[in-house]
């Protein structure tokens, strides 16, 4: 080969890597994940707030809209893993090996490193407390095998629970990678999310801890449900956020025997979600009266003391076993004296002989 040829060829080569990165670089953008819509509105693109007990709605707007619910859909991570509890084929005390997939995941986590080992409880109070996104894969894999199928899982819930609105594409609420969807639900789904959750009284547990140890308490986890400590009542439940979703939350309280649950989808800000959801919170305890107090606390009222003693059968004496037992040795020693007066009358009017035999 000639040196002309030579460098022709080597020239060829470079305009050949050229076009191809031209060509790549044309092509790259149709095929990569579209972006995705922003989904928030002002102070949110939908809320809903109702009574736990019997799922009335006290109120809602635009209570049906999709939004990105983000890290609220750990909810359903914690119903299943409750729910399996409850069934008898989980126990929170299980041991969950790390696996390097867990300890991959990005975003609010606890860190875990391959091949620590923790039990499932504390894996549920890292997936609560501090919205471990590698908490929340560890489970899911721990329960599943894999995400996908724990991911299935979690739709089959949701159409059990009739979430028409709610489809699940991952078990941590990050937003989607490429190639991925994101997870999209309704405040009404979410609502009726948490009154399934609600039946589960362990559920408060977890979401009402504001701070934790992990790992020994070498790491704090903080709840971030601002809503814990300024929010009569609130003791729950979760939130969520990513910049295409805006801010969420599904917040739960529980004043004068009545509680209620408030979601709010989509806020532009925390502090247009924190502040809608209570406004929500007292809009609804403002419209619905307390609840009657239960027959037990009705009976204890102005006689205590009469109803805490134990209640003696039909036709006892009122006192109990002492004054039965005193009434009754007052009637023998009145009979007793009866008879000997009766009897000391008798010898007066027949005296006896000295020996005992008749007069």
């Amino acid at each position: 080969m000639t040196a002309h040829s030579f460098i022709w060829a080597g020239h060829y080569r470079v305009t050949r890597l050229w076009l191809a990165g031209i060509a790549f670089g044309l092509v790259a953008p149709a095929v990569a994940p579209a972006r995705l819509d922003v989904r928030v509105g002002e102070p949110y693109l939908g809320a809903i707030v109702v009574d736990a007990a019997s799922g009335a709605v006290l109120f809602a707007e635009r209570a049906d809209e999709q939004g990105y619910p983000a890290s609220v859909v750990k909810l359903m991570d914690l119903l299943i893993v409750l729910e399996r509890q409850a069934a008898g084929s989980l126990d929170l005390a299980e041991a969950v090996r790390v696996t390097a997939e867990a300890a991959g995941m990005g975003g609010s986590q606890v860190y875990l490193r391959e091949g620590e080992v923790f039990s499932v409880e504390e894996l549920v109070y890292a997936m609560m407390v501090q919205s471990a996104n590698d908490a929340a894969t560890a489970l899911a894999l721990h329960l599943a095998g894999s995400r996908a199928a724990f991911v299935q899982l979690m739709n089959q819930r949701a159409a059990q629970l009739g979430l028409t609105n709610t489809v699940f594409y991952s078990v941590h609420g990050l937003p989607p990678g490429p190639g991925q969807m994101p997870d999209v639900s309704t405040a009404r789904d979410l609502a009726v999310l948490a009154r399934e959750l609600l039946k589960h009284p362990a559920a408060l547990r977890y979401t009402a801890t504001r701070e934790r140890g992990f790992r020994n308490g070498t790491f704090v986890m903080r709840n971030h449900n601002h809503l814990l400590a300024t929010v009569e009542g609130c003791d729950g439940l979760k939130t969520g956020y990513f910049a295409a979703g805006g801010y969420s939350v599904v917040a739960t309280a529980q004043r004068q025997g009545r509680r209620l649950v408030a979601v709010v989808l989509g806020s532009r800000t925390r502090a247009q979600r924190d502040n809608a959801a209570r406004e929500l919170l007292a809009r609804g305890f403002a419209q619905i009266p307390p609840a009657p107090p239960a027959a037990s606390e009705q009976g204890l009222t102005g006689r205590t003391a009469a109803v805490a003693s134990p209640v003696a059968p039909p036709g006892t004496p009122r006192g109990g076993p002492r004054r039965v037992f005193r009434l009754a040795s007052g009637v023998l020693l009145g009979v007793v004296a009866v008879v000997a007066l009766m009897m000391l009358g008798r010898q007066l009017r027949h005296p006896r002989s000295g020996d005992g035999s008749p007069p």
